[in-house]
């Protein structure tokens, strides 16, 4: 991305409300986050996701500090201490708190270069009491009856493109894409 086309994202996300980044981070969770209870984890390779994620997690959720860990699968030609330095930093949570890593065999025939030098993160929170409430906002935030006009609109213009060569359905929004 250019970067005249960043600002221009950033300018039209503006600065979060409170209310949007609980919903910011319940989405964020709906994608990325375990589903078993007990737990309330994400993994991601993305430094600004996990990030953001403890950011939210700690903003939002009583987190015992302690009870915080982190988990890297990490290729075995990778350097395991500088990625537990790199993710510690992201994180803000101490190294003596990070797990047994996973440490996976390369495979040379999916791909030839490190694509994440740092590997993977799982941040880990192990609280019943947090996942539950991390899981009722997924669940509000997925409900229909919490969709937007806006979010309906997009909807149904998904639902009712224009198909080239065809008639339109009396009604119809025509979508012409970003």
């Amino acid at each position: 991305m250019d970067a005249g086309r960043a600002v221009h994202c950033r300018s039209r996300v503006g600065r979060l409300s409170e209310r949007e980044f609980l919903v910011a981070g319940a989405a964020l969770y709906a994608g990325e986050g375990a589903k078993t209870d007990g737990w309330v984890k994400l993994a991601n390779s993305d430094p600004a996701m996990v990030r953001c994620f403890c950011a939210w997690l700690r903003h939002f959720f009583d987190v015992d500090e302690t009870r915080l860990r982190a988990v890297i699968y990490l290729h075995m030609a990778l350097d395991l201490e500088a990625a537990v330095s790199f993710w510690s930093e992201v994180t803000g949570i101490p190294p003596g708190q990070f797990n047994k890593p996973y440490r996976a065999v390369a495979d040379p025939s999916i791909r030839t270069t490190n694509k994440h030098d740092h590997g993977c993160v799982y941040v880990v929170c192990s609280r019943s009491s947090t996942h539950r409430a991390v899981m009722g906002l997924v669940r509000a935030l997925l409900a229909s009856s919490v969709l937007s006009g806006v979010a309906q609109l997009a909807e149904q213009a998904a639902v009712n493109r224009k198909v080239v060569g065809s008639s339109p359905t009396p009604g119809a929004v025509t979508f012409r894409g970003p």
